[in-house]
């Protein structure tokens, strides 16, 4: 660990991959809040596979084109809106079963982008590694825009904050209040999109669904408020990523799965812990 912190003061990449975590780790706390307490996990997960369709669109489109290859994080916001926008508006409109809609949209992402990645012309391993994340690679460029969404999801929900609340809590109470239910629970769709984006740096595609949740589901336990429960989130969200990327250094492990591993494992014992507090003797 104090070979991490000694690299830390003099790699460029490590200092990139650390404010990485900080930002993500913000955006993961918040928002993983909502989708626990609203229940809509697999909705996130459909959500990450769907960016992979959007990355290989983005660069068989650069490849083909001979346009300068950039990082595909254009696509991936791309690709993770429209996930969100269709699953919603599906679910609202065409009164199908949320959890069918959510397997297909799933399905059909992932599938495109295997298509288009085996369709681009040379070797495309740098999109695969993105279904396990590549924290290590992010470079300025793509830290400035992580910081822009990351903004923009703090700025939706400290505007929107009780509109969400009251959706994720009584949907009906919140129309008796006047609120707009379905155009707020697009909203959240779309904050829940960016925020997998951002995640999909640090832990991958396949690991999202545990980042954006394990962080909201440990704080629950011990917050009586939701924006206590954010705040809870984000600091642990913050910690496990930071503290995979400093864990996985010296042995050289992959750093996404490392900080799920952290998660999972904090999760479990918690959840252990206080079962037996709160079980009778």
């Amino acid at each position: 660990m104090a070979e991490f912190f000694t690299a830390l003061l003099d790699m460029r990449f490590l200092q990139l991959s650390a404010l990485m975590t900080l930002l993500a780790g913000i955006a993961c706390g918040v928002v993983g809040t909502y989708v626990v307490t609203r229940r809509i996990t697999y909705i996130a997960g459909a959500i990450a596979h769907c960016v992979l369709g959007g990355m290989g669109i983005h660069r068989y489109v650069q490849v083909v084109n001979g346009w300068e290859q950039s990082r595909p994080i254009t696509g991936a916001v791309i690709a993770a809106l429209i996930a969100a926008a269709v699953i919603g508006l599906v679910t609202l409109k065409a009164r199908q079963r949320e959890d069918t809609v959510i397997g297909a949209v799933w399905a059909i992402g992932m599938a495109i982008g295997v298509l288009f990645i085996a369709k681009t012309p040379g070797y495309q391993t740098d999109l695969m590694s993105y279904l396990f994340g590549n924290i290590l690679l992010i470079s300025a460029s793509e830290l400035q825009l992580v910081a822009i969404l990351d903004v923009m999801v703090i700025a939706m929900v400290a505007m929107f904050y009780k509109q969400f609340q009251a959706v994720c809590f009584d949907e009906e109470f919140a129309r008796l209040r006047g609120v707009r239910v379905e155009l707020f629970y697009l909203l959240l769709l779309g904050i829940t999109a960016l925020a997998v984006v951002l995640l999909v740096y640090v832990v991958g595609i396949v690991m999202v669904i545990a980042l954006l949740t394990l962080p909201a589901a440990i704080a629950g336990m011990f917050a009586h408020k939701l924006w206590h429960t954010m705040l809870g989130a984000a600091l642990l969200a913050v910690l496990f990523s930071f503290g995979g990327l400093a864990i996985s250094y010296q042995p050289d492990l992959p750093p996404g799965a490392t900080t799920i591993v952290l998660a999972g494992t904090t999760y479990i014992v918690v959840a252990i812990l206080t079962t037996r507090k709160h079980t009778p003797a």
